[in-house]
């Protein structure tokens, strides 16, 4: 095999797919990243696969002869990522397979690889379901969960976002069992264009882990300009494909909680906050709430200003008055600060809803334009008083 490239587009190409090689591999070929080229067509194509995620993407170069190679990831990388922008490399591989040299202006390097054949296949998708997703509507679904999703391992189905796809619009939620957050994205344009949006009568509903999903996400936002991302799922396989790029990850297993129970269907309590003072109040107010317990308390008293406070024992106290619009008898109520700034930065509304029935049941926030349909709901901390 004899290739001829630029040295930018086989970077990008190498940190691309070096995401879904294994860290610590059960096999030494894991640890290789898969280079393919096509005489025929003059494409490159490198492949990374650590059996749960795979990602592959081609670029055009001169290919001189044909073949296949798998090269040590991290060695191609750093390689690779050193030599001189925008220069031309060269990559030749001997007959036996085993010696890959690459050759760029300033000199040459000589690495072992191994064999393709040994290389596991990326799962493909013969049957099953097939749809179009519209990027953009992805992306929001995506941005609007993803922070929610657990970090726990012992919970696995929660470590993922669960996607259902529907004829008309997109339904994403997650939940580490303290949060959930659900999003529901579909407007006027989708519905009129629901084939561009969905070209299945059947929803769709898949768990897909975080881990994957960071990497569709960079996928998705380089193609968000195109019109669809084409989604394949069969049996616990879940691949996106675009132009020139395929990632392919598993599906988490099992049947997702019923998260709609969870939400009240009634508030006794409506508070208005400006989204961006409340960000920045709370902000302030978590240097002394991430001292200790990471607990920040609203109190609300019938007036036009909330007290947002927290208390660091044996270390100090913070108190911030922020404006609201609110009218109901004295409350308050506490909640994990982190919890708060992290569904809080997700919504893009001028003005949020805190809505709430007790100091110890669920609440939720919500844009106070919700067009997208965004709910996250927060189970409040409980604070001795």
């Amino acid at each position: 095999m004899e290739i001829i490239c630029n040295q930018n587009d086989l970077n990008n190409a190498i940190q691309l797919v070096s995401k879904a090689v294994a860290s610590r591999p059960t096999h030494p070929i894991l640890a290789n990243i898969l280079l393919t080229a096509d005489q025929g067509t003059n494409k490159i194509s490198l492949t990374g696969f650590d059996l749960n995620l795979g990602i592959q993407t081609s670029f055009d170069g001169t290919v001189k002869n044909s073949g296949a190679i798998t090269i040590p990831s991290k060695l191609l990388s750093e390689i690779v990522n050193k030599l001189p922008n925008e220069t031309p490399v060269s990559l030749e591989v001997d007959q036996d397979l085993e010696n890959v040299l690459i050759k760029s202006d300033r000199g040459s390097f000589n690495l072992k690889g191994i064999p393709s054949d040994d290389y596991p296949n990326l799962p493909f998708v013969e049957s099953g379901t097939s749809l179009n997703i519209e990027p953009i509507s992805f992306l929001k679904a995506l941005k609007l969960t993803i922070f929610a999703s657990s970090n726990d391992d012992s919970k696995q189905l929660l470590t993922g976002v669960n996607f259902t796809f529907k004829q008309s619009y997109l339904e994403s939620a997650s939940t580490d069992g303290h949060r959930l957050a659900v999003a529901l994205i579909g407007n006027e344009e989708n519905i009129a264009n629901k084939d561009n949006f969905y070209s299945n009568e059947s929803d769709l509903t898949v768990t897909i882990p975080t881990s994957s999903l960071r990497e569709i996400e960079k996928l998705v936002t380089l193609k968000s300009s195109d019109n669809s991302i084409k989604l394949f799922y069969d049996k616990g396989q879940v691949v996106f494909i675009s132009s020139n790029q395929i990632i392919t990850t598993r599906t988490l297993e099992g049947t997702y909680p019923n998260y709609s129970q969870l939400i009240p269907d009634t508030f006794s309590k409506t508070i208005k906050f400006k989204t961006k003072k409340f960000i920045e109040a709370l902000e302030r107010i978590a240097v002394l709430a991430d001292q200790q317990s990471s607990v920040v308390k609203i109190k609300l008293d019938n007036t036009d200003l909330a007290s947002v406070s927290a208390d660091a024992q044996d270390i100090g106290s913070a108190n911030e008055s922020i404006p609201v619009s609110y009218s109901g008898e004295d409350f308050d109520i506490a909640f994990n600060v982190r919890y708060l700034l992290e569904g809080l930065k997700v919504i893009a509304s001028e003005n949020v809803l805190l809505k709430c029935n007790l100091s110890t049941t669920p609440a939720v926030f919500v844009p106070e334009d919700n067009f997208n349909s965004f709910t996250y709901l927060v189970m409040p901390v409980q604070v001795r008083s």
